[in-house]
């Protein structure tokens, strides 16, 4: 399939791009500068110039276009700033996607849409799913509710099958190396402190496994996915404690339904796109970071966090049990 990728310079736009080259796509890569990706053309085009996009996109004639360009981090830009350039893009993007004749449209959201980073958020129920309602607290928040919308959209009044996804906190594989991450942590300091990772309510997603979602989503019967959003995220939470031990000090908005995340199960489910795709993530901070620095954080958080894990519910042996597991990988 030929399939142009927007954002492909960017930590997810890469691992999408290569990935997507590396099954055997024919990728066209569409940024403001290009990465050196491997089997991917790389396009300079400024996509807020709707003549220069839609000039492009119909050099090209993609069967496939996925929109992951856009101001990606929240309170990056001035509020305004955000809210329209990620909503004149992806209007821009998927008109130019029609014209050019492309059946598949897949376009990145994001689990903020939910709201958690308003003090007045609560959960209603968990984990938290695609039914769960959308209470923007944010102008990037907003924009991409409006991203999903325009998506919905177009699935209702143009031909082929148009898609979002909410990929959780990206990381990318240098990130698991060491280099900083969207919030300027590592992941190793995202781990050691859960108050860093709580802002996102622990998710996080491996950037390659993005790319298999997209691989999988671009497979699916057009029926199955057309109009539909996704969840994306690991399976499991970006802590070495259970969410159940972490929630009452460092993410007090879950309440009580947090207390059945055990066993390392994440606050966002991902069974929608498991069921309808077949796709589930493949790679956890277990598997990925290097052995010295997962021993590094395991040391630590045995020793400052063993009082946390388990308190007053009885978790602490298998807080204990995930750990010796982990070291035994």
């Amino acid at each position: 399939m030929r399939v142009i990728v927007t954002g492909s310079a960017g930590r997810l736009g890469r691992s999408v791009a290569t990935g997507l080259a590396a099954s055997g796509h024919d990728v066209i890569g569409v940024d403001r500068t290009t990465a050196g990706l491997a089997g991917v053309d790389e396009r300079r085009t400024d996509l807020i110039d709707a003549l220069a996009t839609r000039t492009l996109f119909d050099e090209m004639r993609p069967d496939a276009v996925v929109h992951l360009a856009g101001i990606a981090v929240p309170f990056s830009a001035p509020e305004r700033r955000i809210l329209m350039t990620n909503t004149a893009l992806v209007h821009t993007v998927l008109a130019a996607a029609v014209d050019a004749g492309a059946t598949r449209v897949l376009a990145a959201s994001s689990p903020t849409v939910l709201g958690y980073s308003s003090p007045a958020w609560r959960a209603d129920r968990l984990p938290l799913d695609e039914a769960t309602a959308p209470e923007p607290a944010n102008a990037y928040a907003l924009s991409k509710l409006v991203i999903e919308e325009t998506v919905r959209m177009f699935a209702r009044t143009s031909p082929g099958a148009f898609g979002s996804f909410r990929p959780c906190y990206v990381v990318s594989p240098e990130e698991w190396a060491g280099a900083p991450t969207q919030q300027g942590h590592t992941i190793e300091q995202r781990l050691l402190d859960p108050a860093l990772a709580a802002v996102s309510l622990f998710n996080y997603l491996d950037a390659r496994d993005a790319a298999a979602f997209v691989d999988a989503w671009l497979a699916a019967p057009a029926e199955v996915v057309d109009g539909e959003g996704f969840f994306v995220g690991a399976a499991d939470a970006l802590a070495v404690h259970e969410v159940a031990d972490l929630w009452r000090e460092f993410a007090p908005a879950l309440g009580d339904g947090a207390d059945a995340l055990g066993h390392g199960r994440p606050v966002f489910a991902v069974d929608k796109a498991e069921r309808l795709l077949g796709w589930r993530p493949e790679r956890t901070w277990r598997t990925e970071l290097d052995a010295a620095t997962l021993e590094r954080v395991l040391a630590a958080t045995d020793a400052t966090g063993s009082d946390r894990a388990g308190s007053d519910r009885g978790h602490s042996d298998h807080a204990h049990s995930d750990r010796l597991e982990t070291r035994a990988r």
